[in-house]
């Protein structure tokens, strides 16, 4: 197996052809071979944007969890539904710590404030072709206190919170109903350490 401090790259010219909501960069660039040597100069975009945070809210006394449905333009060439439902999600702003951001984003979109946050992996959504990395976290919140449509208006947010048992959850998941990747990583992170969870929280 190589070596992984043998791994090189070189950026010969970037772009940025496009700055928007989001960047998009033009590279060419080449790097070292599992076989030896050097790759010709590729061309690649790079679709970019800051680093975000994804939270699963979750009450470990009722056993449930909170969900977000909002519009998603990314699903409009698709037959997907148009409406998607996720869990807490944010960019992180400069000057801005992954946890603070978790816990601003759980106000902003679901109208809770965390009784106990874990931080729980980091990772990357589509590394192919986009620089976006996720830092993932559990947040413990009273699901009685959730409800009603949230979001920034300054962000035309429209954020419509619900509130459905761990088993309803994982359900939608298995179903399809729940079709987006982070929310389906958080929630089966969840099914995972939900028992060792509820022990280290409420004992």
């Amino acid at each position: 197996m190589t070596n992984k401090t043998e791994y090189q790259y070189q950026i010969v010219r970037e772009e940025r052809v496009y700055q928007g909501f989001f960047n998009l960069l033009k590279i060419e660039l080449k790097h070292t071979l599992f076989r030896g040597g050097w790759s010709r100069v590729l061309t690649r975009e790079l679709f970019q944007r800051g680093n975000c945070v994804a939270v699963v809210p979750y009450d470990p006394e009722t056993d449930q969890v909170i969900l977000i449905e909002q519009f998603r333009v990314g699903t409009l060439k698709n037959e997907d539904p148009k409406w998607m439902l996720e869990i807490v999600a944010g960019a992180i702003e400069p000057g801005e710590t992954p946890e603070q951001v978790a816990i601003r984003e759980l106000h902003e979109e679901a109208g809770c404030t965390p009784k106990k946050i874990k931080q729980v992996t980091e990772f990357y959504t589509s590394p192919g072709g986009s620089s976006e990395k996720i830092t993932l976290f559990c947040a413990w919140v009273e699901a009685g206190q959730a409800g009603g449509i949230h979001g920034l208006d300054d962000e035309d947010e429209d954020i419509l919170v619900h509130v459905v048992s761990f088993e309803e959850a994982m359900a939608k998941v298995e179903s399809g109903e729940i079709n987006s990747g982070i929310p389906i990583l958080g929630l089966q992170w969840l099914a995972l350490h939900k028992e060792q969870l509820r022990q280290e929280w409420i004992g």
